[in-house]
């Protein structure tokens, strides 16, 4: 009686035979001292090497997202993890498992706006300013929110102007950085006080530009973020209490003062 045949299944990832390891094509090796990490990510999702400028600005997306302090709920469900003695996977799960719609989710949420708006603008008759101006008009009839403009804590967020300023110097997804502006400024007229594009909205704009689809710009959130998660982790088993009550509003820094490049 003979065998049944085994069915397989394809990827197109990664090829591993003995000692050797090939990332889209590319021995790990070979790319180990010759690319950056951000590269390396782009690679994986999309397949082909980006070029210095596009890896330059995945680099700073990375970068912008590493930490925003012990107040994001990300970092307070892994420190209460870390609190109860779970185990550095525990705790780092704890903490990404926290970033979903509100927090975090906001790069995908402001994708899908900008790819709509992009499209709206596209097929309108108007220039892009009126376009914009239409488009934010009706949105605020119906009572939708706006996401990627506003933060809780920054009115003139470093982050975002420094994305914007290497994007324009890039050349990259200048086009979505201009509607994006110009949404700033539809939203100033229409609520009559300044709601700047955050940095999760600057963010969604560029992967917009770089062709990224909406589905996986929680990931770049993710991954930058876990640096700072685990910082957090470390910190709280090293100078914390266990099972502590932690209160968000009453952390203070004792760190490094202010360092310059």
């Amino acid at each position: 009686m003979s065998e049944a045949k085994t069915t397989t299944w394809q990827t197109a990832i990664t090829d591993i035979k003995p000692n050797k390891v090939m990332l889209r094509g590319y021995p790990i090796d070979q790319l180990m001292g010759r690319i950056s990490y951000a590269q390396g990510v782009y690679l994986a999702l999309r397949g082909e090497l980006p070029d210095e400028k596009v890896g330059r600005i995945m680099e700073a997306i990375l970068v912008s997202s590493l930490d925003h302090g012990v107040t994001p709920p990300s970092a307070l469900a892994a420190m209460t993890a870390a609190s109860t003695g779970a185990p550095l996977n525990a705790a780092i799960a704890a903490g990404i498992l926290a970033i979903n719609q509100y927090h975090g989710g906001a790069i995908e949420d402001a994708m899908r706006f900008f790819f709509e708006m992009k499209t709206y603008i596209d097929t309108s008759v108007k220039e892009m300013p009126a376009a914009v101006a239409d488009f934010m008009a009706e949105l605020k009839t119906q009572k939708n929110r706006v996401m990627g403009f506003g933060h809780r804590v920054h009115t003139n967020d470093p982050r975002t102007k420094r994305l914007f300023r290497m994007a324009l110097e890039l050349d990259i997804a200048t086009e979505y950085v201009r509607i994006a502006d110009e949404i700033e400024r539809q939203l100033e007229s229409q609520t009559g006080k300044p709601l700047p594009i955050n940095v999760d909205g600057a963010i969604a704009a560029i992967l917009c530009g770089l062709g990224f689809v909406p589905d996986l710009a929680n990931a770049f959130f993710i991954m930058a973020r876990i640096p700072g998660l685990v910082a957090h982790i470390q910190e709280e088993r090293e100078r914390q209490k266990p099972m502590r009550k932690i209160e968000p509003s009453a952390w203070e820094y004792d760190g490094p003062g202010e360092r310059q490049l």
